[in-house]
């Protein structure tokens, strides 16, 4: 499945993208220089170490195709390997050679667990109705019936007897060489999910539904749980040197346990007659509709981790993977090797450092078994065994993911840097298109090309650019590809006007630390350069933003996009709004601001004489483009009404304790009215309509006392230009 890497202006991401200066052509580059960016691409005989270093991979053959729908475990034998699969209960035998033959055949249709005995004894534990048939040859036989739905694992523990996991009990089972057995643990969880003899005779299970890590000690016959994980089932242990063991908990969609039920629900529903089904394969990569596996609905976790248990006791996190699901481990070679899937990568573990050895054809790797060359490797979707062999490939492909350029692009220049031994070659090959998902509208491959630098300019514009190198060894020795850069330019695009608007009369925005005691700001001087005054941006200080007022000022903000994300620089200016059915280009811009970088802009008004205008923005890319290729955009404001003069006082007429005041305003509404009677606090006055919103309003003042001698009318417009009358001196009574 191919994935898309975006630039770095998505944060996290490995494939960065670097922009040039912005006085220059607004080159980038794409950045693959990393373990994760690599891994996001597809490698066939190629791995990936801890520093994201590219090389050769060390070999591995396919030793059989089984045929078989499912395989789910896998043991060694003296002569091969013994595989567990589904849907038809049959355990099948693989010779060194690739010989493949069907060992047995049980009545139930899943063989989840194998044990094989050095003399070359098998047993399998068969789910549902779960029971454990010993193999000998081509015979197979009951060997032990637990009375259980589900049988996850099986171990020979130091003292010689058979230890069988169970579930949904979640019981423990230690049956002797006759075949007699006792629960000798009966667990609180659902499944006991997998099983770790200790040298010394104790012995460590994993459980699901709760994650835990347990250890069952075999001189008190007790249990005591060793680690307690986040996640839900640990499916896999591994032995390793000086007393270490290895364990892997997952919490996936993948998993063969639906989300495990709780007891009385499974005491209820799984009955010996009818058993809970609990198998949950995914088929080309996608979960069974039906299927939960053992990840909570909801989960935003790790699906995977990898612990390592001391001899001491303790218990320490070594790798966690939100993507890959561990389905097996096995120590090999003194290191861990962790099988896993939805792809059907194999990665190894030493020093705490984590290398991607082989990814396989097959989407999960369900088992391992160790191996003096590397173990040997059991896939399913479609079942397969795998083994290393001595030495590395002789050649190996790596197939990038798809790289977003974030627009069309021209593409410069592929580098690479690395290590290329005498002998081996690296040869890239190109590929351009315009969909997410390559397909059959991208170009053709382009013929391979060798050198550290390879030229792009035969490469067809596009949003994303696909790589393939195809690596060759020569005596073993591989190229080693570090990291990869390629060049790109964007072809300019126009910048987006989002939001164009006038702030109220009288806002401006200064930085938050701008004057925290006085809220209001005084121009120093009229500005030198023209007649707008503005606020000078002060160096240094917070740019985040708030508002103030200052009678006589108008802010003008915008916001604006670039698709380039190309450096902007904008302009205003501004012209009267001409009258209906006036002569095209009867007004004419008026300059106010050149090449400024922020998104506002205020400035002092009163230089405008009163009027209704439009203020026209500029935003330019030029000094992020060179010559011709520059875009710019222009956008104009709705109409602004300019307006410094106050309403005027039209008429006044009195009828008894009643004035009537007619006001006027020649540009905005009337927004405000109140009235002081000789000396008193200002109370509303109501409009003669009920609202105050119109240019002319009649304004009634009720209640007048007969002996009033100073009537004061305050009226303000919504360009905040207040002005008082004395109402009685115009009703002639002083």
């Amino acid at each position: 499945m191919n994935r898309i890497l975006v630039t770095a202006l998505a944060a996290g991401l490995a494939v960065g993208t670097l922009a040039a200066p912005s006085v220059a052509a607004p080159v980038r580059v794409l950045q693959v220089q990393s373990q994760a960016s690599f891994l996001a691409g597809e490698l066939d005989g190629v791995s990936v170490d801890s520093r994201g270093v590219l090389a050769l991979a060390q070999r591995a053959e396919r030793v059989a195709a089984l045929g078989e729908p499912f395989a789910f475990a896998l043991a060694t034998t003296p002569d091969g390997w013994a595989v567990g699969t589904g849907d038809d209960g049959r355990v099948i035998g693989v010779s060194q050679r690739g010989e493949v033959r069907v060992l047995f055949t049980a009545p139930e249709p899943q063989v989840f667990a194998l044990w094989a005995d050095a003399d070359g004894t098998l047993f399998a534990g068969t789910s549902p109705r779960g029971k454990v048939y010993r193999i000998r040859g081509d015979q197979g036989e009951v060997f032990y019936d637990p009375g259980e739905t589900y049988i996850w694992a099986l171990a020979r523990g130091a003292d010689g007897a058979l230890w069988v996991a169970t579930g949904t009990e979640g019981r423990l089972h230690r049956v002797d060489a006759a075949g007699r057995g006792e629960v000798v643990f009966d667990s609180e969880e659902t499944h006991l999910r997998s099983l770790l003899p200790q040298p010394g005779g104790d012995l460590l299970v994993g459980t699901a539904s709760s994650g835990l890590i347990l250890r069952w000690r075999q001189t008190s016959r007790s249990v005591r749980t060793v680690h307690d994980s986040a996640l839900g089932e640990v499916v896999a242990f591994a032995p390793a040197a000086d007393g270490v063991a290895y364990a892997a908990v997952l919490s996936s969609e993948a998993s063969l346990l639906e989300q495990a039920p709780s007891r009385p629900a499974a005491e209820a529903t799984a009955t010996a007659e009818e058993p809970k089904p609990v198998v949950t394969v995914e088929l080309e990569g996608e979960p069974a509709a039906a299927a939960a596996g053992s990840r909570p609905a909801g989960a935003r976790g790790p699906r995977s981790e990898v612990v390592r248990i001391l001899p001491t006791g303790a218990v320490e996190p070594v790798w966690q993977s939100q993507d890959e699901t561990v389905f097996s481990l096995a120590w090999a070679q003194g290191k861990l090797w962790i099988g896993t899937g939805l792809d059907g990568k194999l990665y190894s573990l030493r020093d705490d450092q984590v290398v991607l050895e082989k990814d396989l054809e097959e989407r999960q790797i369900v088992g391992l078994a160790a191996a003096a060359t590397g173990p040997a490797m059991l896939s399913t979707n479609a079942a397969a065994i795998w083994r290393f062999v001595p030495g590395s490939e002789k050649s190996g492909t790596y197939t990038s993911a798809a790289l977003d350029a974030g627009q069309a692009a021209r593409f410069g220049t592929f580098r690479w840097s690395g290590e290329l031994p005498e002998g081996a070659s690296v040869r890239v090959a190109f590929r351009s298109g315009f969909s997410a998902e390559p397909d059959r509208t991208w170009t053709d491959w382009s013929p391979p090309a060798e050198g550290r630098e390879i030229p792009l300019a035969a490469v067809d514009r596009g949003r994303y650019l696909q790589w393939r190198a195809q690596l060759s060894g020569a005596e073993g020795r591989s190229p080693r590809i570090g990291g990869v850069e390629i060049s790109y330019r964007q072809e300019n695009l126009r910048p987006k006007v989002e939001r164009f608007v006038a702030l109220d009369p009288g806002q401006v925005l200064v930085p938050t630390g701008f004057n925290p005691a006085d809220q209001i700001y005084e121009p120093a001087s009229p500005n030198r350069d023209g007649i707008f005054t503005t606020l000078e941006p002060s160096a240094g200080r917070d740019e985040r933003l708030k508002p103030l007022w200052r009678k006589g000022w108008r802010t003008l903000r915008w916001k604006v996009t670039d698709p380039n994300q190309d450096e902007l620089r904008y302009s205003l200016a501004v012209r009267p709004e001409p009258e209906l059915g006036a002569v095209a280009g009867a007004s004419v811009w008026l300059p106010m601001v050149e090449e400024i970088k922020e998104e506002h802009y205020g400035f002092d008004a009163t230089v405008l004489p009163d009027g209704r205008y439009r203020f026209r923005l500029t935003a330019s890319d030029a000094r992020g483009n060179v010559g011709g290729d520059a875009l710019a955009v222009e956008q104009e404001s709705e109409p602004v009404v300019v307006d410094h003069t106050p309403p005027r006082l039209v008429r006044v007429t009195r009828s008894g304790a009643s004035v009537r005041a007619e006001v006027y305003d020649a540009w905005n509404p009337i927004r405000e009215a109140s009235v002081s009677i000789d000396g008193g606090a200002w109370r509303p006055v109501a409009a003669a309509d009920g609202l105050l919103d119109g240019q002319r309003e009649e304004l009634r003042v009720e209640e007048i006392p007969p002996k009033a001698r100073l009537i004061l009318l305050r009226v303000a417009d919504a360009a905040f230009n207040y002005v008082t009358f004395d109402l009685g001196a115009e009703l002639g009574g002083r």
